[in-house]
């Protein structure tokens, strides 16, 4: 009988997980449901389905959880605005220098300015996005 109730609470925990999504209920479940499988052997045992139900929530929260976490949940990927541009790759279209310049990032042509104390950059080289201040993107040789 106490396989059946095990049975249950894990089918319980696992539909209640769908309205949370944090992955906990589902340890437990899963918890629960090795639980299940050990009261087939030891039935009249509780204590023993107790710490196996308690040992393995555990174990799988500690274990299981974060790598579903990350699996699922993972850090947003998309870039916009400015942070898009910088680390973005450019090709010089007239002299960048400390003092001005046109960089082509992406098929938009931007004002851009090489960073103090560097040498000037000639059209066609390839350089790289590394701040932006206001419209003026900040470049340095390098693709």
């Amino acid at each position: 009988m106490p396989g059946w109730i095990w049975l249950s609470g894990a089918v319980l925990l696992v539909i209640a997980e769908a309205l949370g999504g944090e992955f906990v209920l589902l340890m437990l479940g899963a918890g629960a449901l090795v639980t299940a499988g050990v009261s087939l052997v030891a039935d009249d045992m509780l204590w023993l389905q107790l710490l196996i139900f308690a040992l393995t929530s555990v174990a799988l929260v500690v274990f299981a959880r974060p790598v579903l976490l990350r699996r699922f949940h993972g850090p947003a990927s998309i870039k916009t605005g400015v942070e898009a541009i910088i680390g973005s790759k450019a090709t010089v279209i007239s002299t960048v220098d400390a003092s001005g310049g046109q960089v082509k990032i992406g098929g938009e042509i931007w004002t851009a300015s090489g960073v103090e104390g560097h040498r000037s950059l000639p059209p066609g080289t390839p350089v790289t996005v590394v701040e932006v201040r206001g419209a003026t993107a900040v470049v340095i040789w390098g693709s």
